[in-house]
């Protein structure tokens, strides 16, 4: 993930009469419109800052969003794009440009990184017109309303979610959104909130999905399971069937949400997915957590919730609700540090906090919602401070010099790959699990590593462990790459060991330091 920098249309004359007539003003330098910083999953692999730390232009069209993405130097050179008024079919057209791939239908987020859109002024609402990410990472959505997204009848746009991602798809985080159709499939809604198709470390916070026969799926089908490292937290879930979400394969955490009149079913954990489902408030529904509409069984771990006026069905081959009772059946690891509100409080917190136009409001943890500083601003001139990226590493690399062995070795790799500096050379184990370990002559003190994947294979480690080899010890657990903390600890042979992978991982450095 490259750090990010934000952009702004250039100053060209032709430039900006293209930017003038597409509804884009172009501002001077200012600190991000976004406000706080990602939470959950999208944490993790390095972070997500989306277009923080550079410069910022405004839109009032979709043709002005697409335009702002077209004219950027590179498709990942970072920008924050602030939105003002509606979005829809009459003022979205295709922008061309080599930074950029977009659609007149939908606000396409293609093939791009570094990308922050944020609602500001009197709101941003997405009027049947969807915001479609695909082979893109680095990308944060927030305070903007998507609203009557169809896939049949007229007119459509994004397969009919209101926000998707799809193929290969990174670090994503979607915060202060509301998220509403007016119907279900046969009113010609899909999705309010689909991932597909190698879709990770993505974060749903403090938004709403509303009146919609489907809240959002992760996973197209049972044999797509590359997805994954999902979290959802301060969500309202109101007046859905069912997806809410449905979940097939992978890792998803929900916490502190809000689930109120799910007719049909809500959690669907199947098809081996793993969901922690902590001090949430189901209130005035049906088979809110479960395994349903499938012999695919998947998992979950409760703890904290309200079950208030919920209903249960029986169990049958193709239905395996979690009530009236429900019980863990796995345990999920959690990587990243989290707060939980008292699911007593929920209610409240959310609707004070979810949502767009709320005034970017969160939990401190405590039941009590406060106001983040800055929240949206007018462009002001200026120069700005860069907004830092993701703590790296300080100090001497500690495996360079060091040795290196492992549990195994593909073809055309080598233990000591991982500690050569070179990111171009990579270890990869045999099959999809496999450890790699430094070792010293000494026993020096170790309090942190960073894992950086080969490229290409962003993402591909899942769960693993660090371990002090000689002592046998856990030192961390988690998953993702990047870097992870642990005491100081001081040993001869340190292992990272990966217990779970997409495909085969690649570890191009293994870097070690005393922290």
């Amino acid at each position: 993930m490259r750090r990010p920098v934000v952009l702004r249309l250039s100053g060209a004359l032709a430039t900006m009469a293209l930017a003038a007539a597409a509804g884009v003003v172009l501002s001077t330098p200012e600190v991000s419109a976004a406000a706080g910083g990602a939470t959950g999953y999208a944490t993790q692999n390095g972070g997500t800052t989306g277009g923080s730390g550079g410069r910022t232009v405004r839109a009032t069209t979709g043709t002005g969003i697409h335009a702002a993405l077209c004219d950027r130097a590179s498709s990942d050179t970072p920008i924050t794009i602030e939105v003002e008024g509606t979005i829809h079919h009459g003022n979205t057209s295709k922008v061309s440009g080599d930074s950029c791939d977009t659609a007149d239908d939908k606000i396409e987020l293609k093939q791009i990184g570094n990308v922050t859109i944020v609602g500001v002024g009197g709101g941003a609402v997405f009027d049947q017109i969807g915001i479609h990410v695909r082979d893109s990472s680095n990308i944060i959505i927030q305070n903007v309303t998507v609203r009557n997204v169809k896939k049949s009848g007229s007119p459509t746009s994004n397969g009919g979610d209101a926000i998707g991602m799809e193929s290969n798809v990174r670090n994503v985080w979607v915060d202060h959104t509301t998220l509403e159709a007016s119907g279900g499939e046969s009113e010609g809604f899909d999705g309010l909130f689909d991932m597909k198709n190698n879709t990770r470390y993505v974060t749903l916070s403090y938004s709403i999905l509303r009146n919609s026969g489907r809240g959002g799926l992760v996973g197209s089908s049972e044999s797509d399971r590359s997805n994954g490292f999902i979290t959802y937290h301060h969500n309202l879930y109101e007046n859905i069937d069912s997806r809410t979400p449905l979940l097939r394969g992978g890792t998803a955490h929900i916490y502190n949400s809000h689930f109120v009149g799910i007719s049909k079913s809500g959690i669907n954990s199947r098809a081996g997915a793993h969901a922690k489902v902590d001090s949430n408030y189901f209130r005035d529904s049906k088979d809110v957590l479960g395994t349903f509409y499938t012999d695919e069984a998947g998992y979950w771990q409760v703890g904290g919730n309200i079950f208030d006026n919920v209903t249960w069905s029986g169990p049958g081959s193709e239905n395996h609700p979690a009530g009236p009772d429900p019980q863990s059946n796995t345990t999920v690891s959690i990587p990243y540090s989290y707060s939980l509100d008292d699911a007593g409080c929920v209610p409240d917190v959310v609707s004070q906090t979810a949502g767009a136009d709320k005034g970017l409001r969160e939990s401190d943890g405590n039941c009590s919602p406060q106001t983040p500083t800055p929240g949206p601003t007018t462009p002001t001139p200026g120069p700005t401070t860069p907004t830092p990226g993701p703590t790296q590493p300080g100090g001497t690399n500690l495996s360079i010099g060091a040795g290196s062995d492992g549990s195994s070795k593909a073809d055309g790799t080598s233990y000591g790959n991982v500690r050569d500096g070179d990111m171009s050379t990579y270890w990869s184990p045999t099959g999809s699990t496999g450890s790699i370990s430094i070792k010293w002559d000494s026993n020096p003190t170790v309090s942190m590593i960073n894992i950086r994947e080969a490229a290409g294979s962003e993402g591909d480690i899942g769960s693993w462990q660090v371990l002090d080899h000689d002592a046998g010890t856990v030192l961390a657990s988690g998953s993702g790459a990047g870097v992870i903390d642990f005491a100081r600890t001081s040993l001869r042979k340190l292992t990272f060991r990966i217990t779970s992978s997409t495909g085969t991982p690649r570890v191009a450095e293994f870097e070690t330091y005393a922290g």
